[in-house]
């Protein structure tokens, strides 16, 4: 017993799959309550006039093949007498009713076409929804969840899932709309002849539990779709993003075969899944006219019905059978599809995000200090990149950090604007921890300029003033002009209108840098990081920056990362980072007269210039 009862539970558990796997879908009809559910008043009212139809249907069919029998009554007096003209002559209510299921037709294709227009819109603001939902969930983020994540992976599921989420959302609607149409041809079945409707329910359940042990299956294959298209998207990025440095390394031929087998892997995915989703239809069709045929032969023989009446029987059970056979068929497609449901689950899931928390104070500007207190940091458990590191930055001074690569220099600056947490120790505004300020409060009064700059696709003049609407035309070109950025704008046909394209193509990359100097200076921030700003400049155009960089630090508080020891030279400390510890800290001359670790550098480099 206890084997039958789980079996029969699993089974449902099964059918009712569908609606499981698209609860995503689903609970977002309360976004847009009123349009959905006018969409489903109407496809019921449609549905009920689809009754009416039937119902007439075979008063139509008496009056053609049994004219003088007695005429069908709905059991409503006056309609009978006054609508269908029971009295009249047969061809007199042969003329009615044909009327009433024209006028019963164009009506009930009404309500469907209302209802379309209500399904169509709900799914536009369900694909609107679900959009703005995946911003806020990206925006919400730390940076840790961008490192991991492809950008082709949520490209991908910012488009084309979200093109396969609105398409299961018509396919849901359309199976909503199709089982209320299907309840009332079973139910105007049995009305006609519960005998027949029997047999026919149990054939087609069986039918149904076969297909439904086949859809199982193509849903299981739709999830590795989702997946050869996150690759694909990603190797599509990739190539666009990095195709001067694919040309630079003439390595076209290696780039061509890793893209032609992410789209070979898209290929192989979607046949895997075509080969068994459309052989839904065909098994359908096929098993469900045997069936057909053996109830017509079984309904004759025994004279189990009138002939208008198994007519009417027939024609409903024939319009039947193509309706379930589409619903089978979508259902079946919203099994592929089931890939598209899942990746965007994971994607709005909560429990394993981490969210950044915003602090609630305004930042009302710097007045004392930066204090890094005791921080330990690092982008993955148990490896540190930053460990105790305990430093001071006095406002209004200019503190440059120094040492080789990969040494944690640009994360330390990363701390500041709150681009990442510690995981350990404090990081103090004037003696406030930074997580208890109000991020864009904090971030409106900073400035940052890093080696690798983003041109946004829109104007010179929008790039320079991006995130300070408030700036004036006066302000931009003065900050062009401070950037060096003004000769080579005004050569362009466009000056400032100029649309530099995607990551500013159009833009080498000593010129994007200094549009980023000039969207820096425009800011007039009261703390400016400099992460390797003039890195991509030749000497001549770096030295005059250089100098507008340092009248512009004046009473602001700047933090310098730079491998060109000449550009720190002024800094009020510098501060010598090596393997994610402070190895020395003080005034420039003083940790050359020390001869450690920056007298190192500074050695090297002088013999380098030496050299050249």
């Amino acid at each position: 017993m206890y084997f039958k009862l789980t079996r029969t539970t699993r089974r449902f558990l099964e059918a009712s799959s569908f609606w499981q796997n698209n609860y995503l879908i689903l609970r977002e009809f309360k976004k847009f309550p009123r349009v959905a559910i006018l969409a489903i008043v109407l496809s019921l009212c449609a549905v009920t006039f689809e009754g009416f139809g039937l119902g007439f249907l075979l008063a139509f069919l008496q009056s053609l093949t049994t004219p003088n029998a007695e005429p069908v009554k709905t059991g409503i007096d006056w309609f009978d007498i006054i609508i269908l003209g029971i009295n009249r002559s047969a061809n007199e209510r042969l003329f009615r009713v044909s009327t009433l299921i024209v006028i019963i037709t164009c009506i009930r294709a009404g309500f469907n076409y209302l209802a379309q227009i209500c399904i169509q819109f709900s799914e536009i603001s369900l694909v609107d929804n679900l959009r703005k939902q995946i911003f806020e969930q990206l925006q919400a983020q730390s940076l840790k969840y961008f490192a991991k994540k492809s950008s082709g992976e949520l490209i991908n599921s910012l488009t084309s899932e979200m093109e396969r989420i609105r398409q299961i959302f018509g396919g849901m609607a359309f199976v909503i709309t199709r089982t209320l149409t299907i309840a009332v041809y079973s139910l105007s079945l049995f009305v006609l002849s519960w005998q027949l409707s029997i047999i026919s329910i149990l054939l087609f359940s069986l039918l149904a539990v076969g297909l439904t042990t086949l859809n199982k299956h193509i849903r299981e294959r739709s999830f590795a779709v989702t997946k050869a298209n996150d690759n694909f998207t990603s190797r599509s990025l990739e190539f666009i993003d990095g195709i001067r440095t694919i040309h630079a390394f003439s390595t076209i031929d290696f780039e061509r075969q890793r893209y032609y087998q992410a789209s070979h892997n898209v290929v192989n995915a979607w046949k895997n899944v075509y080969w068994l989703s459309l052989i839904v239809r065909p098994i359908a069709e096929s098993i469900s006219t045997v069936i057909l045929v053996a109830m017509i032969i079984v309904a004759i023989t025994t004279g189990l019905m009138k002939i208008a009446s198994l007519l009417t029987f027939f024609f409903v059970l024939f319009r039947l059978v193509p309706m379930i056979q589409d619903l089978n068929g979508v259902i079946a497609f919203l099994s592929t599809q089931a890939g598209a449901v899942e990746n965007i689950k994971q994607l709005l899931k909560t429990e394993d995000k981490d969210y950044f928390h915003n602090g609630k104070i305004r930042f009302p500007g710097l007045r004392q200090g930066i204090d890094i207190v005791s921080v330990d940091f690092g982008y993955e458990a148990g490896s540190l990149v930053l460990q105790n590191i305990t430093l001071s930055m006095e406002q209004g001074k200019m503190i440059a950090l120094v040492g080789e690569t990969g040494g944690g220099k640009s994360t330390l600056a990363d701390l500041i604007p709150r681009f990442h947490d510690p995981i350990e120790g404090q990081i103090l505004l004037d003696g406030v921890d930074l997580c208890h300020f109000d991020i864009d409060s904090l971030r409106r009064k900073m400035a940052v300029v890093s080696q690798k700059t983003f041109i946004f696709n829109t104007s010179i003049r929008n790039n320079i003033a991006y995130g300070t609407p408030e700036a004036t035309e006066a302000e931009i070109y003065e900050a062009a002009r401070q950037a060096n950025a003004l000769e080579f704008i005004e050569k362009l046909p466009g000056g400032f209108n100029t649309i530099l394209g995607a990551d500013g193509i159009q833009l080498s990359g000593g010129q994007q840098q200094r549009i980023a100097i000039a969207r820096a200076l425009v800011r007039k921030p009261e703390i400016l990081i400099l992460d390797e700003a003039t890195s991509a400049l030749d000497a001549i155009t770096q030295q005059s920056i250089q100098e507008v960089l340092e009248n512009f630090a004046v009473g602001r508080t700047v933090i310098v990362i730079a491998h060109r020891l000449s550009t720190i030279a002024q800094a009020d400390k510098v501060v010598v980072i090596e393997k994610g510890r402070i190895v020395e800290q003080g005034k420039y001359q003083e940790l050359l007269a020390r001869q450690g670790k920056l007298w190192r550098y500074h050695q090297t480099q002088y013999q380098r210039g030496q050299a050249e």
